[in-house]
């Protein structure tokens, strides 16, 4: 435990070192390399090292790779700010898109009553037929009158759909053409010569159901690194498409791929964009669910996750 923690403090010292900064607190500038799911973030360090689980402030809001921050660096490294340009403008769009979604929430019929007699107060007008349907999961209803002595407002367009966020229903490891019992969550890569792990995420059919009778824009799936599985360094998830709707007993057998659509370091989540022939394959059900594999120890790392979001145009 002692040789553990001074090669810590050790290492520590050499990154105070290479950023340029004594023990005194001194305030630099590093590129943020990785989000990690505490909220917290993995710095780049200019000898390509990185500084792990750095804490922010509340004010450093949407945090993201890429990002410059200052940085007080001593024994207990903290972030003190985002470096960059004013976030004015891009928060005001995206408060505008909540505003909107919210907006589209809102149940189209503002009250619905109903009794023997006429209704009281005005501007009431008498129907003949009334006729409703269903867009988006909100009731619309259209009346038939005689004569319109006040015009209708106008029908506003149909919205697009919401977007589905659908989770799995089960992810595992797979190791010599069957799972592998000692991994807790997917695992790509072969860390101990025992042989070369492929991680997989299960929807059974819940993402061509969400995707019937829709155009598909995008599809997102989110992950999180594990920190404490291979090396600390960003490196690439080797993504596949695979055709299981559960966990085979047997092998998981690849399907197309392989994607590096996503690079993350220790600790680290992210997002992976699929491209359009991925997407074209899990909507029609062709494919099932997305897998990882490596081979040897380069890219070794375990995976949590597999959150998949889809937008619709």
């Amino acid at each position: 435990m002692a040789d553990r923690v001074t090669a810590e403090a050790d290492r520590l010292a050499a990154a105070l070192d290479a950023a340029g900064s004594g023990s005194g607190g001194d305030v630099v500038s590093l590129q943020v390399a990785d989000v990690t799911e505490s909220g917290r973030v993995n710095l780049q360090l200019g000898t390509g090292e990185l500084l792990l689980e750095v804490p922010c402030p509340d004010s450093y809001r949407d945090r993201a790779a890429g990002d410059w921050v200052a940085v007080r660096m001593s024994s207990r490294p903290v972030v003190l700010w985002r470096l960059g340009d004013d976030p004015a403008d891009s928060e005001a769009d995206r408060m505008q898109a909540a505003a909107q979604q919210a907006f589209r929430d809102l149940q189209v019929v503002r009250a619905a009553t109903y009794g023997t007699g006429a209704p009281a107060g005005t501007g009431w007008q008498a129907a003949s037929a009334v006729y409703m349907r269903k867009v988006d999961g909100k009731l619309e209803l259209y009346f038939q009158v005689g004569d319109a002595s006040d015009p209708s407002p106008g029908t506003p367009a149909v919205p697009t759909s919401k977007p589905a966020v659908i989770n799995p229903t089960a992810s595992g490891t797979w190791r010599g053409g069957r799972p592998d019992d000692y991994a807790s969550s997917p695992v790509q890569g072969d860390w101990t010569g025992r042989g070369n792990r492929r991680g997989g995420w299960f929807y059974g059919s819940a993402i061509q159901s969400a995707c019937a009778g829709k155009t598909v824009a995008s599809m997102r799936v989110a992950f999180t690194r594990k920190a404490g599985a291979g090396s600390n360094g960003k490196r690439p998830l080797h993504l596949y498409l695979h055709s299981h709707s559960s966990p085979p007993s047997g092998q998981l057998n690849l399907g197309d791929g392989p994607e590096d659509l996503l690079r993350l370091s220790a600790g680290a989540k992210g997002t992976a964009t699929l491209p359009a022939s991925w997407r074209a394959a899990l909507a029609s059900g062709s494919a099932k669910g997305i897998a990882i594999y490596a081979s040897g120890r380069t890219d070794y790392m375990a995976v949590t996750g597999g959150t998949l979001t889809i937008t619709f145009s």
